[in-house]
């Protein structure tokens, strides 16, 4: 017979059970809207080595992709630190055991990778039977989930990533949609993603040759790269692709890759984020050197450079307001309840009025970042370099909430599925839950 505690605790079970929000993918790059946010609840705010953690695996090779899930599957990149290997792992949700390990392409003079990138950075992004891997120039690849085996592969689009891929694909439609911006060519591509063929190409119409902010030519690689990842809204009633570049953010029609409109920021370089969208704006830091947050508002006349004026969307562009305090140069921004929230390379958390970029909060968390935060049930996860997640509330008042050490750093931002949270560290993949 229970006790009387035991009937409680069960009872208890069931409430949290059937109260409980559970989103049970995270597909592609900061989720599967892209915007970092799970409607998951009920997720762990505390944990260490030897508390809720599920499963833990260790991930051969060195790499940063984040890890992508679906159908009871978890799908990472990685890569031998000489770039010369570059593998798909299918691991299992439940169980943590390894289910793929694929080779996929073999490189022979891989091209140079800065120590804060690897060759295996971009995050694949996966739909019902079917997972996108890209490693930017060596190769994309399109496989079976189900057996891990290859269904095509393009190895033939040209581009020197300078210091290393960074840029992750997204799906819109029949698409496949890629950022390409290196040192000698920066353009979008987007494949059939049934067959890998190319549906259209467009390059970025910013002539990156001319003279820098410095007045000296722009020759230098740094200035004319970006790891941006692309991400389609819906705006004004119509399908936008959003697409940041090294010196500009454009606005393009996703089916035909036509550019719509084009707002320049010359003063930073190698933008790394993925566009945030709130209040009618789209957050985006423009990059590393004198970096700013830009606020843009498209459909009013305003601040705007436009390339060739060929749109009245293109001539109607404004920039709401820019900060240039506590920039984030790699972490994505993220907009919950009708705030913006990011946290810069050093450890610096803000709180923004999106509507005015006013700063509502300024806090040290402490830490480096490079993983983008995610949030849920209100609350905001910050995943630093050391292996310390925070865990904030959402709100206008700065509250930590708890922080916790795992693993031996994280340069991947976190996914969620159900009411766990999946952590990859430089050497491991984490299952964490209550």
């Amino acid at each position: 017979m229970p006790t009387v505690l035991q009937s409680f605790r069960f009872t208890l079970l069931l409430a949290v059970i059937f109260t409980s929000k559970a989103e049970d993918s995270w597909t592609q790059f900061r989720g599967s809207r892209g915007d970092g946010v799970s409607a998951s609840t009920g997720l762990p705010t505390q944990w260490s080595e030897s508390e809720h953690v599920a499963w833990k695996t260790a991930i051969h090779g060195r790499a940063w992709s984040c890890p992508v899930i679906l159908d009871g599957q978890i799908w990472i990149t990685t890569a031998t630190e000489d770039g010369q290997q570059l593998f798909a792992v299918c691991v299992d949700e439940k169980s943590g055991k390894i289910v793929h390990n694929r080779k996929l392409f073999t490189v022979e003079k891989p091209q140079f990778a800065h120590k804060f990138n690897t060759y295996a950075s971009p995050t694949p992004v996966i739909e019902k039977g079917r997972v996108y891997v890209t490693f930017g120039s060596p190769g994309t690849a399109c496989l079976d989930t189900a057996t891990g085996e290859l269904i095509w592969e393009r190895r033939d689009l040209e581009c020197n990533h300078y210091r290393g891929a960074g840029s992750s694909p997204i799906i819109y439609n029949n698409l496949l949609i890629m950022n390409f911006d290196g040192s000698d060519y920066q353009f979008l591509i987007a494949l059939d993603k049934k067959t890998g063929k190319t549906v259209w190409r467009q390059n970025r119409s910013l002539d990156y040759k001319d003279l820098g902010p410095d007045g000296k030519p722009e020759s230098e690689g740094d200035w004319r790269k970006a790891y941006a990842t692309p991400h389609v809204a819906i705006i004004d009633g119509k399908p936008q692709l959003l697409s940041q570049g090294a010196k500009a953010t454009y606005g393009y029609e996703p089916l035909t890759g036509k550019e719509i409109w084009q707002v320049e920021e010359r003063t930073s370089h190698s933008a790394g984020t993925r566009p945030v969208l709130g209040d009618g704006l789209v957050f985006i830091p423009s990059g590393w050197s004198s970096g700013q947050i830009m606020a843009i508002k498209p459909g009013k006349s305003g601040e705007v450079i436009d390339a060739n004026a060929a749109t009245e969307l293109a001539t109607q562009l404004r920039i709401a307001w820019k900060s240039k305090r506590n920039v984030p140069k790699k972490p994505s921004l993220i907009y919950v309840n009708n705030l913006l929230f990011g946290i810069d390379d050093n450890g610096v958390a803000t709180c923004w009025e999106p509507k005015t970029g006013e700063s509502i909060w300024n806090e040290r968390v402490g830490g480096n970042y490079s993983a983008s935060p995610i949030s849920a049930d209100n609350k905001i996860y910050f995943s630093s370099e050391e292996g310390k997640v925070t865990v904030v509330q959402a709100g206008r008042e700065f509250k930590k909430i708890a922080e916790n050490q795992l693993g031996d750093g994280f340069m991947a931002s976190p996914a969620v599925s159900g009411h766990a949270l999946f952590l990859r560290s430089r050497t491991h993949l984490y299952r964490v839950e209550n």
